[in-house]
């Protein structure tokens, strides 16, 4: 499929940020977008980089009344050479079109959305950050746009990928945050639509999360949904604990979203010597094992943040500080490790970084 490409003119272009140290995560946005559309009778079709530009969607668009959109969120590193990096770009189009099939949407082929991207990130190249902890994020959306009502898969959809520059995810930065136990509210269910990055997954999280907010908390900390005992992931972020010399995780079992950054930890983590297992893990475990401190470190990775070490776990009314409540060592060693492959200042020796041809 070819991609018409419409430059904006002087009116339409955004005014970039000056402070790339002022930056606030998502709140600009680049001043270009790329769209296609797809019906049932015609598959995909008209890809186009248009200026960035609201959409005209009819009230009866599916998406509004029964929820089907999924999305992504990736970055676009400048390394201090100028090279613009992309970091394992591919695990998002295989998770986007599995969402895309769990949500009864049609899926993508792989190399288009590589082109596609590779289009968007030259006409925008100027909006990719030079400091290091900044980057461009990207952001691929799907929704059902065709105007009918009727619970049933729509005929219609709606792709588009919009970016913008970004800083750090959360307010505090590198410093941990605190997360608070929800045992009342479930964000997800196994043999739901958990392990897809739909939008009702996120819509599921706002109430405990601006509960926690209210009392002073970064994020919700998530059980299972059957027996709210086992712990499944944070709001944003998968979860990990360091348990002695041992890296524990909870396993993908249909209701954790599976996570690029939590694949990078495992692998960088065994790459290491260290040993992690997936495994079920317990609140109760969870806070006994802080307790009696055998819980070295906690931490959450996602792209958003990449690591983001926790510094205290609030459980049923009760505060619990994690070893002295600072960043772990194998926090901030994967830390460092990921933003410097990331970046291209370091080697790269499992092949995630695809550099864009600009």
């Amino acid at each position: 499929m070819e991609i018409k490409i419409q430059p904006a003119g002087p009116a339409q272009q955004r005014p970039k940020p000056k402070d790339e140290s002022k930056l606030v995560f998502g709140k600009t946005f680049s001043d270009h977008m790329f769209v296609m559309n797809y019906s049932t009778s015609q598959a995909w079709h008209n890809c186009r980089i248009t200026p960035y530009q609201d959409f005209c969607l009819d009230p009866a668009a599916m998406v509004l009344h029964y929820g089907q959109g999924i999305f992504e969120g990736l970055k676009a590193y400048r390394s201090k050479d100028g090279r613009i990096l992309l970091f394992r770009p591919e695990k998002n189009w295989q998770r986007f079109n599995r969402s895309a099939r769990r949500m009864c949407m049609p899926e993508i082929d792989i190399d288009f959305q590589f082109k596609a991207l590779d289009a968007l990130l030259k006409i925008d190249v100027d909006w990719i950050p030079h400091s290091v902890g900044s980057s461009l994020y990207i952001r691929p959306t799907m929704i059902a746009s065709e105007p009918a009502l009727g619970v049933r898969p729509a005929n219609e959809y709606l792709y588009f990928i919009i970016t913008g520059p970004v800083a750090a995810y959360y307010a505090e930065g590198f410093n941990p945050i605190k997360i608070y136990v929800s045992d009342e509210f479930v964000r997800a269910v196994r043999g739901g639509v958990g392990e897809a990055k739909t939008m009702a997954n996120y819509a599921a999280s706002l109430f405990a999360a601006e509960a926690a907010k209210k009392k002073g908390f970064t994020q919700v900390l998530w059980l299972d949904g059957i027996e709210r005992k086992y712990v499944e992931e944070v709001g944003t972020m998968n979860i990990f604990f360091r348990l002695g010399d041992e890296l524990v995780t909870p396993p993908l079992t249909g209701s954790i979203l599976p996570g690029v950054t939590r694949d990078s930890v495992i692998h960088l983590a065994r790459h290491w010597g260290i040993k992690v297992t997936e495994r079920l893990i317990s609140i109760v475990e969870v806070i006994e094992s802080i307790k009696s401190g055998a819980m070295q470190e906690i931490f959450g990775t996602g792209t958003a943040a990449v690591i983001s070490p926790v510094g205290e776990v609030s459980y049923k009314g009760e505060a619990h500080k994690v070893r002295d409540g600072g960043v772990g060592e194998w926090s901030q060693r994967l830390y460092d490790e990921i933003v410097a492959i990331q970046y291209g200042e370091k080697a790269d020796p499992f092949g995630w970084v695809r550099e864009v041809k600009i």
